[in-house]
């Protein structure tokens, strides 16, 4: 499976890269970036650019392209609707549609997140809803939204924000606990990239996977 992943430096992202990196199903990643992974693999290939929304330099590849894990997300904190939106539902639904239109047999993996609810109260979970409706809409083979709840960092992998570093510190000892106690809402990077790679694999129509179903699909999934 030759795959393309936005946001290899986030999280998320992070935590898709290292499963994709390590499943040997995977023969190849293409990464757009905004600035380097930090990781040299021979499966790997960087593509590093200011506007991640330019495809013009891995159009030639689109053709070959098995699945799309769009992990691109900003916080809606301090942001107004209009700007949420426009980096959130405009950027997504940019690159998708482009992606469609070069390759509609690929397979698109959005991450949103618990909650969201285009008809909701919450200003992001009604934009992310939105754009979770507008992908599914689209052409793909498989299109498919996760949602998961709170994420803890496995593997060396960090958050880009401090604060969340020190939660997840203190949550990691009580991980197992936590998940027995709320397992519907509690996953780790880990299952959330083999979830992502179960879901791309069976690329059979359209669906969105919660936190107990992304589980689901990750231990239901071949070890790597």
């Amino acid at each position: 499976m030759n795959v393309l992943l936005f946001g290899a430096t986030g999280m998320v992202g992070r935590g898709v890269l290292r499963e994709c990196l390590l499943d040997p199903a995977v023969t190849r990643v293409t990464a757009l970036v905004r600035r380097p992974t930090g990781q040299n693999h021979g499966k790997l290939r960087e593509v590093v650019q200011p506007d991640v929304a330019d495809l013009s330099g891995v159009e030639a590849e689109l053709p070959a392209i098995d699945a799309c894990f769009f992990c691109l997300g900003v916080s809606a904190v301090g942001l107004s609707e209009e700007e949420y939106t426009r980096l959130t539902y405009g950027l997504t639904l940019g690159v998708a549609e482009a992606l469609a239109r070069a390759n509609p047999r690929m397979a698109f993996v959005y991450v949103s997140g618990a909650g969201t609810d285009a008809g909701g109260r919450m200003m992001w979970a009604r934009v992310k809803g939105r754009t979770e409706n507008a992908l599914l809409a689209l052409p793909f083979a498989g299109a498919y939204m996760f949602r998961p709840g709170v994420i803890v960092p496995l593997h060396g992998i960090r958050s880009a924000t401090g604060w969340y570093n020190a939660l997840y510190a203190a949550l990691r000892p009580l991980l197992p606990a936590l998940r027995r106690a709320a397992p519907g809402q509690v996953t780790t990077t880990e299952l959330l990239g083999r979830a992502i790679l179960a879901a791309a694999r069976s690329r059979a129509g359209r669906g969105v996977f919660e936190t107990r179903d992304i589980d689901r699909l990750a231990r239901a999934a071949p070890q790597p």
